[in-house]
Protein backbone atom coordinates (compact mmCIF):
# COMPACT_ATOMS: atom_id res chain seq x y z
CA UNK A 1 0.00 0.00 0.00
CA UNK A 2 2.88 2.21 -0.05
CA UNK A 3 3.47 2.95 3.40
CA UNK A 4 7.14 2.70 4.99
CA UNK A 5 7.70 -0.37 7.17
CA UNK A 6 7.18 -0.26 10.71
CA UNK A 7 5.15 3.06 10.96
CA UNK A 8 1.50 2.79 11.77
CA UNK A 9 -1.05 4.49 9.77
CA UNK A 10 -1.89 7.86 10.68
CA UNK A 11 -4.30 10.42 9.15
CA UNK A 12 -4.86 13.58 11.19
CA UNK A 13 -7.04 12.43 14.09
CA UNK A 14 -7.97 9.52 12.73
CA UNK A 15 -7.24 5.94 14.58
CA UNK A 16 -3.54 4.54 14.57
CA UNK A 17 -2.87 1.69 12.70
CA UNK A 18 -0.50 -1.08 12.35
CA UNK A 19 -0.21 -2.89 9.13
CA UNK A 20 -1.16 -6.52 9.41
CA UNK A 21 1.36 -7.72 6.50
CA UNK A 22 -1.01 -10.15 5.07
CA UNK A 23 -2.00 -9.67 1.91
CA UNK A 24 -5.72 -8.03 1.23
CA UNK A 25 -6.61 -7.53 4.20
CA UNK A 26 -4.62 -3.97 5.25
CA UNK A 27 -6.61 -2.89 1.98
CA UNK A 28 -10.25 -4.24 3.39
CA UNK A 29 -9.05 -2.82 6.91
CA UNK A 30 -7.92 0.54 5.38
CA UNK A 31 -4.27 0.35 6.41
CA UNK A 32 -4.71 -2.57 8.85
CA UNK A 33 -5.78 -3.39 12.51
CA UNK A 34 -6.35 -0.92 15.81
CA UNK A 35 -2.22 -0.01 16.91
CA UNK A 36 -2.11 -0.82 21.10
CA UNK A 37 -5.71 -2.44 21.03
CA UNK A 38 -6.97 -6.09 20.61
CA UNK A 39 -8.90 -7.05 17.56
CA UNK A 40 -10.63 -10.14 18.01
CA UNK A 41 -10.34 -13.09 15.29
CA UNK A 42 -13.27 -15.41 15.74
CA UNK A 43 -14.80 -18.31 12.82
CA UNK A 44 -15.51 -22.48 12.92
CA UNK A 45 -13.13 -24.86 13.58
CA UNK A 46 -10.46 -24.86 10.78
CA UNK A 47 -11.69 -21.53 9.32
CA UNK A 48 -7.86 -20.02 9.64
CA UNK A 49 -8.03 -18.56 12.82
CA UNK A 50 -4.39 -19.59 14.25
CA UNK A 51 -2.85 -19.40 10.65
CA UNK A 52 -4.14 -15.89 10.51
CA UNK A 53 -2.95 -14.99 13.90
CA UNK A 54 0.43 -16.33 13.30
CA UNK A 55 0.79 -15.07 10.21
CA UNK A 56 -0.11 -11.15 11.83
CA UNK A 57 2.94 -11.79 14.52
CA UNK A 58 5.00 -13.45 11.75
CA UNK A 59 4.97 -10.56 9.22
CA UNK A 60 4.93 -8.40 11.93
CA UNK A 61 8.60 -9.32 12.95
CA UNK A 62 10.38 -9.95 9.63
CA UNK A 63 8.41 -7.12 7.80
CA UNK A 64 7.73 -4.17 10.23
CA UNK A 65 10.50 -4.76 13.03
CA UNK A 66 8.09 -5.38 15.36
CA UNK A 67 9.16 -8.44 17.54
CA UNK A 68 5.92 -10.28 18.90
CA UNK A 69 4.65 -13.16 21.87
CA UNK A 70 1.88 -15.81 20.56
CA UNK A 71 1.30 -17.72 23.88
CA UNK A 72 -1.65 -20.73 23.06
CA UNK A 73 -3.98 -22.23 25.48
CA UNK A 74 -4.05 -25.17 23.10
CA UNK A 75 -1.48 -26.09 21.19
CA UNK A 76 1.79 -26.48 22.49
CA UNK A 77 4.84 -24.22 20.94
CA UNK A 78 6.50 -27.50 19.21
CA UNK A 79 2.41 -28.48 17.74
CA UNK A 80 2.32 -24.27 16.77
CA UNK A 81 5.85 -24.84 14.72
CA UNK A 82 5.09 -27.38 12.76
CA UNK A 83 1.43 -26.62 12.03
CA UNK A 84 2.74 -23.15 10.63
CA UNK A 85 5.43 -24.54 8.41
CA UNK A 86 2.96 -25.17 5.89
CA UNK A 87 2.51 -21.70 5.30
CA UNK A 88 6.39 -21.08 5.11
CA UNK A 89 7.28 -19.77 8.19
CA UNK A 90 9.71 -21.51 10.55
CA UNK A 91 8.69 -20.08 14.22
CA UNK A 92 11.89 -21.71 15.83
CA UNK A 93 14.66 -19.68 13.69
CA UNK A 94 11.91 -16.41 14.85
CA UNK A 95 12.50 -17.52 18.70
CA UNK A 96 16.09 -18.04 18.46
CA UNK A 97 16.65 -14.69 16.65
CA UNK A 98 14.77 -13.53 19.52
CA UNK A 99 12.02 -11.90 17.13
CA UNK A 100 9.28 -14.21 18.21
CA UNK A 101 8.42 -16.00 22.02
CA UNK A 102 6.32 -18.63 22.27
CA UNK A 103 4.27 -19.54 25.32
CA UNK A 104 1.93 -21.92 26.20
CA UNK A 105 -0.23 -22.36 29.03
CA UNK A 106 -2.29 -25.04 30.03
CA UNK A 107 -5.16 -24.59 31.71
CA UNK A 108 -6.53 -26.94 34.06
CA UNK A 109 -10.40 -26.76 34.19
CA UNK A 110 -10.98 -28.91 37.01
CA UNK A 111 -9.01 -27.15 39.31
CA UNK A 112 -10.71 -23.72 38.99
CA UNK A 113 -13.91 -25.60 39.24
CA UNK A 114 -12.79 -27.34 42.59
CA UNK A 115 -11.49 -23.66 43.87
CA UNK A 116 -14.41 -21.42 42.56
CA UNK A 117 -11.53 -18.70 42.31
CA UNK A 118 -9.99 -17.68 39.23
CA UNK A 119 -7.53 -14.84 38.89
CA UNK A 120 -5.26 -13.46 35.82
CA UNK A 121 -2.90 -12.16 37.88
CA UNK A 122 -0.55 -14.80 37.14
CA UNK A 123 -1.02 -14.64 33.02
CA UNK A 124 -0.30 -10.96 33.29
CA UNK A 125 2.75 -11.26 35.09
CA UNK A 126 3.66 -14.41 32.51
CA UNK A 127 2.45 -12.34 29.62
CA UNK A 128 4.67 -9.32 31.03
CA UNK A 129 7.83 -11.54 31.11
CA UNK A 130 7.42 -12.69 27.47
CA UNK A 131 7.05 -9.19 25.96
CA UNK A 132 9.66 -8.16 27.63
CA UNK A 133 12.15 -10.81 26.72
CA UNK A 134 11.65 -10.23 23.21
CA UNK A 135 10.52 -6.71 23.14
CA UNK A 136 7.29 -7.35 21.94
CA UNK A 137 5.13 -4.91 20.03
CA UNK A 138 2.35 -7.95 18.67
CA UNK A 139 0.40 -10.17 20.84
CA UNK A 140 -1.47 -13.37 20.30
CA UNK A 141 -4.22 -15.24 22.80
CA UNK A 142 -5.35 -18.54 21.01
CA UNK A 143 -7.82 -19.29 22.10
CA UNK A 144 -10.12 -17.50 24.76
CA UNK A 145 -12.65 -20.13 25.29
CA UNK A 146 -9.60 -22.13 26.77
CA UNK A 147 -8.68 -19.70 28.83
CA UNK A 148 -12.08 -18.91 30.37
CA UNK A 149 -12.95 -22.63 30.01
CA UNK A 150 -13.64 -23.15 33.80
CA UNK A 151 -15.50 -20.16 34.70
CA UNK A 152 -19.75 -20.85 34.73
CA UNK A 153 -20.19 -17.08 35.18
CA UNK A 154 -20.87 -14.74 32.47
CA UNK A 155 -20.64 -11.60 34.28
CA UNK A 156 -17.15 -12.43 35.66
CA UNK A 157 -15.91 -13.77 32.52
CA UNK A 158 -16.95 -10.38 31.20
CA UNK A 159 -15.14 -8.55 34.09
CA UNK A 160 -11.84 -10.65 33.34
CA UNK A 161 -12.15 -10.25 29.63
CA UNK A 162 -12.26 -6.20 30.19
CA UNK A 163 -9.47 -6.35 32.52
CA UNK A 164 -7.43 -8.40 30.07
CA UNK A 165 -8.25 -6.06 27.55
CA UNK A 166 -7.60 -3.15 29.51
CA UNK A 167 -4.00 -4.28 30.62
CA UNK A 168 -3.40 -5.23 27.18
CA UNK A 169 -4.29 -1.39 25.90
CA UNK A 170 -2.08 -0.38 28.79
CA UNK A 171 0.74 -2.00 27.51
CA UNK A 172 0.46 -0.95 24.23
CA UNK A 173 0.30 -4.18 22.46
CA UNK A 174 -1.29 -4.76 19.11
CA UNK A 175 -2.85 -7.90 20.17
CA UNK A 176 -4.99 -10.52 18.21
CA UNK A 177 -7.32 -12.73 20.47
CA UNK A 178 -8.75 -15.58 18.61
CA UNK A 179 -12.51 -17.19 19.43
CA UNK A 180 -14.71 -20.16 18.74
CA UNK A 181 -17.81 -19.45 16.65
CA UNK A 182 -20.62 -19.63 19.15
CA UNK A 183 -24.87 -21.36 17.73
CA UNK A 184 -25.53 -17.75 17.36
CA UNK A 185 -23.09 -15.23 18.65
CA UNK A 186 -19.61 -14.97 17.14
CA UNK A 187 -17.86 -16.21 20.05
CA UNK A 188 -19.23 -19.04 22.55
CA UNK A 189 -19.36 -16.63 25.30
CA UNK A 190 -21.42 -14.24 23.35
CA UNK A 191 -19.38 -11.16 24.97
CA UNK A 192 -15.58 -10.65 23.58
CA UNK A 193 -17.07 -8.79 20.41
CA UNK A 194 -18.78 -5.65 23.07
CA UNK A 195 -15.31 -5.93 24.55
CA UNK A 196 -13.19 -5.50 21.50
CA UNK A 197 -12.08 -2.45 19.21
CA UNK A 198 -12.20 -4.79 15.94
CA UNK A 199 -13.95 -7.95 15.15
CA UNK A 200 -12.77 -9.91 12.16
CA UNK A 201 -15.15 -12.97 11.31
CA UNK A 202 -13.92 -16.16 9.33
CA UNK A 203 -15.77 -18.90 7.33
CA UNK A 204 -15.27 -21.67 5.79
CA UNK A 205 -18.46 -23.11 4.32
CA UNK A 206 -19.51 -25.57 2.00
CA UNK A 207 -22.39 -24.82 -1.17
CA UNK A 208 -22.86 -28.22 -3.19
CA UNK A 209 -19.70 -29.83 -2.15
CA UNK A 210 -17.79 -27.30 -3.17
CA UNK A 211 -15.70 -25.30 0.04
CA UNK A 212 -15.40 -21.49 -0.13
CA UNK A 213 -13.13 -19.34 2.49
CA UNK A 214 -14.91 -15.80 3.53
CA UNK A 215 -13.33 -12.87 5.78
CA UNK A 216 -15.89 -10.11 7.12
CA UNK A 217 -14.62 -6.83 9.05
CA UNK A 218 -17.37 -7.04 11.58
CA UNK A 219 -16.84 -4.00 13.49
CA UNK A 220 -13.76 -1.61 13.66
CA UNK A 221 -14.06 1.13 16.35
CA UNK A 222 -13.09 4.57 14.87
CA UNK A 223 -12.64 3.43 11.65
CA UNK A 224 -13.94 3.17 8.27
CA UNK A 225 -13.75 -0.34 6.91
CA UNK A 226 -15.01 -2.66 4.39
CA UNK A 227 -18.09 -4.63 5.69
CA UNK A 228 -18.70 -7.17 2.56
CA UNK A 229 -17.45 -10.59 2.83
CA UNK A 230 -13.77 -11.35 0.72
CA UNK A 231 -12.79 -14.65 -0.46
CA UNK A 232 -9.27 -15.74 1.15
CA UNK A 233 -7.29 -18.39 0.48
CA UNK A 234 -4.36 -20.58 2.86
CA UNK A 235 -1.88 -21.51 0.86
CA UNK A 236 1.75 -22.50 1.22
CA UNK A 237 2.80 -18.80 1.18
CA UNK A 238 0.12 -17.74 3.95
CA UNK A 239 -3.07 -16.36 3.58
CA UNK A 240 -4.57 -14.00 0.32
CA UNK A 241 -7.42 -12.10 1.40
CA UNK A 242 -9.06 -10.54 -2.24
CA UNK A 243 -10.55 -6.99 -1.45
CA UNK A 244 -11.37 -7.05 -5.62
CA UNK A 245 -14.92 -5.04 -4.94
CA UNK A 246 -13.57 -2.04 -4.21
CA UNK A 247 -11.53 -1.62 -7.45
CA UNK A 248 -14.43 0.10 -9.71
CA UNK A 249 -13.59 2.01 -12.80
CA UNK A 250 -10.73 3.59 -12.45
CA UNK A 251 -8.25 2.24 -15.07
CA UNK A 252 -6.45 4.34 -17.76
CA UNK A 253 -7.03 3.41 -20.95
CA UNK A 254 -4.09 3.50 -23.92
CA UNK A 255 -4.15 3.82 -27.68
CA UNK A 256 -1.33 1.08 -27.95
CA UNK A 257 -2.71 -1.97 -29.95
CA UNK A 258 -2.05 -5.67 -29.87
CA UNK A 259 -1.75 -8.20 -32.57
CA UNK A 260 -4.70 -10.81 -32.38
CA UNK A 261 -2.15 -13.39 -34.29
CA UNK A 262 -3.91 -13.27 -37.48
CA UNK A 263 -3.07 -10.95 -40.23
CA UNK A 264 -6.53 -10.64 -41.92
CA UNK A 265 -8.48 -10.00 -38.49
CA UNK A 266 -5.75 -7.08 -37.51
CA UNK A 267 -6.89 -5.53 -40.64
CA UNK A 268 -10.34 -5.91 -39.57
CA UNK A 269 -9.85 -4.42 -36.55
CA UNK A 270 -8.57 -1.16 -38.33
CA UNK A 271 -5.57 -2.77 -39.34
CA UNK A 272 -3.96 -3.28 -35.92
CA UNK A 273 -5.77 -5.54 -33.19
CA UNK A 274 -7.16 -5.19 -30.00
CA UNK A 275 -6.40 -2.24 -27.82
CA UNK A 276 -4.24 -2.82 -25.17
CA UNK A 277 -5.47 -3.72 -21.94
CA UNK A 278 -9.06 -4.20 -23.61
CA UNK A 279 -11.40 -7.16 -23.08
CA UNK A 280 -12.15 -9.44 -26.11
CA UNK A 281 -14.77 -11.84 -25.78
CA UNK A 282 -15.41 -14.46 -28.90
CA UNK A 283 -18.04 -16.77 -28.82
CA UNK A 284 -19.62 -19.24 -30.89
CA UNK A 285 -21.21 -22.77 -30.27
CA UNK A 286 -19.32 -25.97 -30.36
CA UNK A 287 -16.67 -26.84 -32.92
CA UNK A 288 -16.44 -23.38 -34.58
CA UNK A 289 -12.58 -22.50 -33.40
CA UNK A 290 -12.80 -20.44 -30.50
CA UNK A 291 -10.05 -22.14 -28.92
CA UNK A 292 -7.95 -21.78 -32.07
CA UNK A 293 -8.78 -17.88 -32.66
CA UNK A 294 -7.37 -17.51 -28.97
CA UNK A 295 -4.42 -20.15 -29.46
CA UNK A 296 -3.37 -17.45 -32.02
CA UNK A 297 -3.36 -14.84 -29.61
CA UNK A 298 -1.53 -16.54 -27.14
CA UNK A 299 1.20 -16.81 -29.60
CA UNK A 300 1.50 -13.61 -30.61
CA UNK A 301 1.97 -12.43 -27.03
CA UNK A 302 4.67 -14.78 -26.11
CA UNK A 303 6.43 -14.02 -30.16
CA UNK A 304 6.38 -10.29 -28.77
CA UNK A 305 8.54 -11.60 -25.71
CA UNK A 306 5.34 -10.59 -23.40
CA UNK A 307 3.99 -13.20 -20.93
CA UNK A 308 0.45 -15.11 -21.28
CA UNK A 309 -1.56 -16.67 -18.39
CA UNK A 310 -4.16 -19.15 -19.72
CA UNK A 311 -6.90 -20.53 -17.82
CA UNK A 312 -8.12 -23.66 -19.22
CA UNK A 313 -11.72 -24.60 -17.45
CA UNK A 314 -12.52 -27.36 -20.78
CA UNK A 315 -9.21 -28.86 -21.78
CA UNK A 316 -5.32 -30.02 -20.33
CA UNK A 317 -2.55 -28.23 -20.83
CA UNK A 318 -1.19 -30.75 -22.92
CA UNK A 319 -4.17 -31.76 -24.93
CA UNK A 320 -4.69 -27.86 -26.07
CA UNK A 321 -1.08 -28.02 -27.17
CA UNK A 322 -1.67 -30.66 -28.83
CA UNK A 323 -4.83 -29.78 -30.72
CA UNK A 324 -3.30 -26.35 -31.91
CA UNK A 325 -0.51 -28.39 -33.02
CA UNK A 326 -2.59 -29.50 -36.02
CA UNK A 327 -3.07 -26.31 -37.49
CA UNK A 328 0.83 -25.53 -37.04
CA UNK A 329 0.97 -23.57 -33.76
CA UNK A 330 3.50 -24.98 -31.34
CA UNK A 331 2.76 -23.65 -27.95
CA UNK A 332 5.12 -25.92 -25.61
CA UNK A 333 8.32 -23.84 -27.14
CA UNK A 334 6.70 -20.69 -24.87
CA UNK A 335 5.79 -22.98 -21.79
CA UNK A 336 9.29 -24.02 -21.84
CA UNK A 337 10.54 -20.57 -21.81
CA UNK A 338 8.09 -19.12 -19.43
CA UNK A 339 6.46 -16.88 -21.33
CA UNK A 340 3.08 -19.23 -21.64
CA UNK A 341 1.51 -20.71 -18.37
CA UNK A 342 -1.00 -22.95 -18.39
CA UNK A 343 -4.22 -23.22 -15.16
CA UNK A 344 -6.30 -26.26 -15.99
CA UNK A 345 -9.01 -26.90 -13.51
CA UNK A 346 -12.48 -28.53 -13.57
CA UNK A 347 -14.97 -25.62 -12.62
CA UNK A 348 -16.55 -27.74 -10.12
CA UNK A 349 -13.17 -28.13 -7.87
CA UNK A 350 -13.61 -25.26 -6.25
CA UNK A 351 -16.81 -22.68 -5.89
CA UNK A 352 -16.77 -19.23 -8.07
CA UNK A 353 -14.83 -17.04 -5.03
CA UNK A 354 -12.35 -19.49 -4.84
CA UNK A 355 -11.54 -19.87 -8.59
CA UNK A 356 -11.58 -15.61 -8.54
CA UNK A 357 -9.26 -15.90 -5.99
CA UNK A 358 -7.43 -17.99 -7.55
CA UNK A 359 -7.00 -16.58 -10.85
CA UNK A 360 -5.84 -13.17 -9.06
CA UNK A 361 -3.19 -14.74 -7.17
CA UNK A 362 -1.88 -16.24 -10.28
CA UNK A 363 -2.11 -13.27 -12.41
CA UNK A 364 -0.20 -11.20 -9.44
CA UNK A 365 2.60 -13.47 -9.05
CA UNK A 366 2.75 -14.37 -13.13
CA UNK A 367 2.99 -10.76 -13.85
CA UNK A 368 1.34 -11.40 -17.74
CA UNK A 369 0.38 -9.17 -20.47
CA UNK A 370 -2.14 -11.05 -21.70
CA UNK A 371 -4.97 -13.39 -19.83
CA UNK A 372 -6.77 -15.73 -21.63
CA UNK A 373 -9.95 -17.48 -20.14
CA UNK A 374 -11.37 -20.90 -22.31
CA UNK A 375 -14.17 -21.08 -22.13
CA UNK A 376 -16.62 -19.27 -19.19
CA UNK A 377 -19.28 -20.36 -19.77
CA UNK A 378 -17.98 -23.46 -18.02
CA UNK A 379 -18.22 -21.45 -14.92
CA UNK A 380 -21.97 -22.02 -14.96
CA UNK A 381 -21.51 -25.80 -13.72
CA UNK A 382 -21.35 -23.55 -9.93
CA UNK A 383 -22.39 -20.64 -10.04
CA UNK A 384 -25.40 -19.31 -11.82
CA UNK A 385 -25.20 -16.76 -14.75
CA UNK A 386 -25.54 -13.17 -12.42
CA UNK A 387 -22.92 -14.12 -10.16
CA UNK A 388 -20.70 -15.43 -12.81
CA UNK A 389 -21.03 -12.17 -14.47
CA UNK A 390 -20.48 -10.30 -11.09
CA UNK A 391 -17.28 -12.59 -10.85
CA UNK A 392 -16.28 -11.54 -14.66
CA UNK A 393 -16.49 -7.63 -13.60
CA UNK A 394 -14.28 -7.94 -10.65
CA UNK A 395 -11.76 -9.98 -12.35
CA UNK A 396 -11.96 -7.50 -15.46
CA UNK A 397 -11.39 -4.38 -13.31
CA UNK A 398 -8.46 -5.68 -11.90
CA UNK A 399 -7.19 -6.71 -15.31
CA UNK A 400 -8.04 -3.30 -16.81
CA UNK A 401 -6.55 -1.22 -14.06
CA UNK A 402 -2.86 -3.69 -14.96
CA UNK A 403 -3.70 -2.89 -18.76
CA UNK A 404 -3.24 -6.89 -19.23
CA UNK A 405 -5.41 -7.50 -22.41
CA UNK A 406 -8.23 -10.35 -21.98
CA UNK A 407 -9.54 -12.76 -23.98
CA UNK A 408 -12.84 -14.52 -23.04
CA UNK A 409 -14.22 -17.54 -25.03
CA UNK A 410 -17.89 -18.43 -24.47
CA UNK A 411 -19.67 -21.41 -26.03
CA UNK A 412 -22.96 -20.26 -27.20
CA UNK A 413 -26.41 -22.30 -27.72
CA UNK A 414 -29.32 -21.89 -30.24
CA UNK A 415 -29.38 -20.10 -33.34
CA UNK A 416 -26.08 -18.87 -34.98
CA UNK A 417 -27.74 -15.70 -35.33
CA UNK A 418 -28.60 -14.69 -32.06
CA UNK A 419 -26.63 -11.50 -30.68
CA UNK A 420 -26.48 -12.11 -27.59
CA UNK A 421 -24.84 -14.44 -25.12
CA UNK A 422 -26.36 -17.42 -22.01
CA UNK A 423 -23.98 -15.63 -19.94
CA UNK A 424 -25.16 -12.29 -20.58
CA UNK A 425 -21.37 -10.61 -20.30
CA UNK A 426 -21.21 -9.65 -24.05
CA UNK A 427 -21.71 -5.66 -22.19
CA UNK A 428 -18.22 -6.26 -20.46
CA UNK A 429 -16.64 -6.94 -23.28
CA UNK A 430 -14.60 -4.29 -25.52
CA UNK A 431 -14.80 -6.39 -28.17
CA UNK A 432 -17.13 -9.27 -29.17
CA UNK A 433 -16.07 -11.39 -32.35
CA UNK A 434 -18.81 -14.16 -33.23
CA UNK A 435 -17.99 -17.54 -34.81
CA UNK A 436 -20.08 -19.70 -36.32
CA UNK A 437 -21.09 -22.74 -39.00
CA UNK A 438 -23.20 -22.49 -42.21
CA UNK A 439 -24.88 -24.97 -44.27
CA UNK A 440 -24.91 -23.85 -47.68
CA UNK A 441 -24.76 -26.34 -51.10
CA UNK A 442 -24.48 -29.39 -48.81
CA UNK A 443 -21.14 -28.03 -47.24
CA UNK A 444 -20.59 -27.47 -43.45
CA UNK A 445 -18.91 -23.78 -43.40
CA UNK A 446 -17.28 -21.38 -40.75
CA UNK A 447 -18.08 -17.67 -40.44
CA UNK A 448 -17.05 -14.95 -38.61
CA UNK A 449 -17.77 -11.16 -37.96
CA UNK A 450 -17.13 -8.60 -35.52
CA UNK A 451 -20.23 -7.37 -33.46
CA UNK A 452 -18.78 -4.54 -31.61
CA UNK A 453 -15.60 -2.91 -31.23
CA UNK A 454 -15.55 0.00 -29.20
CA UNK A 455 -12.99 2.91 -29.92
CA UNK A 456 -12.17 1.98 -33.15
CA UNK A 457 -13.31 1.12 -36.60
CA UNK A 458 -13.53 -2.13 -37.79
CA UNK A 459 -15.10 -4.44 -40.44
CA UNK A 460 -18.59 -5.22 -40.54
CA UNK A 461 -18.45 -7.93 -43.25
CA UNK A 462 -19.23 -11.94 -42.08
CA UNK A 463 -15.90 -13.41 -43.11
CA UNK A 464 -15.53 -17.05 -43.99
CA UNK A 465 -12.21 -18.53 -42.86
CA UNK A 466 -10.84 -22.04 -42.68
CA UNK A 467 -8.46 -24.29 -40.16
CA UNK A 468 -5.15 -25.04 -42.30
CA UNK A 469 -1.93 -26.74 -41.02
CA UNK A 470 -0.67 -23.23 -41.00
CA UNK A 471 -3.61 -21.82 -38.62
CA UNK A 472 -6.53 -19.68 -39.08
CA UNK A 473 -6.92 -18.78 -42.85
CA UNK A 474 -9.62 -15.63 -43.27
CA UNK A 475 -10.76 -16.20 -47.03
CA UNK A 476 -10.56 -13.41 -49.13
CA UNK A 477 -13.37 -11.76 -50.26
CA UNK A 478 -13.07 -12.29 -53.94
CA UNK A 479 -12.50 -16.08 -53.29
CA UNK A 480 -15.61 -16.03 -50.96
CA UNK A 481 -17.64 -15.22 -53.85
CA UNK A 482 -16.33 -17.38 -56.19
CA UNK A 483 -16.79 -20.20 -53.62
CA UNK A 484 -20.82 -18.48 -53.22
CA UNK A 485 -21.12 -18.05 -57.04
CA UNK A 486 -19.59 -21.96 -57.67
CA UNK A 487 -21.98 -23.21 -54.47
CA UNK A 488 -24.96 -21.53 -56.27
CA UNK A 489 -24.15 -22.94 -59.56
CA UNK A 490 -24.03 -26.46 -57.90
CA UNK A 491 -27.38 -25.92 -56.47
CA UNK A 492 -28.42 -24.61 -59.17
CA UNK A 493 -27.70 -28.09 -61.20
CA UNK A 494 -29.34 -29.88 -58.70
CA UNK A 495 -32.71 -28.38 -59.22
CA UNK A 496 -32.38 -28.37 -62.34
CA UNK A 497 -31.49 -31.60 -62.56
CA UNK A 498 -34.07 -32.42 -59.78
CA UNK A 499 -37.09 -30.39 -62.28
CA UNK A 500 -35.50 -33.04 -65.74
CA UNK A 501 -36.68 -36.00 -63.23
CA UNK A 502 -39.55 -34.76 -61.90
CA UNK A 503 -40.80 -33.62 -65.59
CA UNK A 504 -39.65 -37.21 -66.72
CA UNK A 505 -42.45 -38.03 -64.32
CA UNK A 506 -45.42 -36.18 -65.15
CA UNK A 507 -44.41 -36.93 -68.75
CA UNK A 508 -44.76 -40.43 -67.97
CA UNK A 509 -48.05 -40.23 -65.84
CA UNK A 510 -49.57 -38.10 -69.18
CA UNK A 511 -48.47 -40.98 -71.40
CA UNK A 512 -50.32 -43.31 -69.53
CA UNK A 513 -53.01 -41.38 -68.76
CA UNK A 514 -53.60 -41.04 -72.54
CA UNK A 515 -53.57 -44.18 -72.75
CA UNK A 516 -56.19 -45.35 -70.45
CA UNK A 517 -58.45 -42.65 -71.87
CA UNK A 518 -57.78 -44.37 -75.45
CA UNK A 519 -58.63 -47.91 -73.71
CA UNK A 520 -61.60 -46.45 -72.01
CA UNK A 521 -63.09 -45.48 -75.57
CA UNK A 522 -62.40 -48.55 -77.15
CA UNK A 523 -64.22 -50.12 -74.57
CA UNK A 524 -67.34 -48.07 -74.88
CA UNK A 525 -67.75 -48.67 -78.76
CA UNK A 526 -67.11 -52.02 -77.96
CA UNK A 527 -70.07 -51.63 -75.95
CA UNK A 528 -72.16 -49.88 -78.19
CA UNK A 529 -71.66 -52.53 -80.75
CA UNK A 530 -73.22 -55.29 -79.34
CA UNK A 531 -76.30 -53.42 -77.79
CA UNK A 532 -76.53 -52.67 -81.41
CA UNK A 533 -76.55 -55.99 -82.27
CA UNK A 534 -79.05 -57.43 -79.75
Amino acid sequence: MGQAKGRPISLGTQLEKSLTGIKGLDEVTKGGLPKGRPTLVCGGAGSGKTLLAAEFLVRGALQFGEPGVFMSFEETSNELTKNVVSLGFKLDDLVAQKKISLDYVQIDRSEIEETGEYDLEGLFIRLEHAIASVGAKRVVLDTIETLFSGIPNPAVVRAELKRLFQWLKNKGMTTIITGEQGEKTFTRHGLEEYVSDCVIFLDHRISEQVSTRRIRVVKYRGSAHDTNEFPFLIDEKGITVMPITSLGMRHKVTNKRVSTGIPRLDAMLGGKGYYRGSSVLISGSAGTGKTSFVAHFADAVCRRGERCLYFAFEESESQVMRNMLSIGIDLEQWVKKGLLKYHADRPTIYGLETHLSVMQKMINEFKPAAVIVDPVSNLNAVANNSNIKLMLSRLLDQLKLDRVTTVLTMLTQGSPTTESTDIDISSLADTWIRLRDTEFGGERNRGMYILKSRGMAHSNQIREFVLTDKGVNLLVIQLNLERKRKAMEAQIADIRAEFKTEEAEVKKFIRQEKLRQQKVSQDREAMAQIRKAD
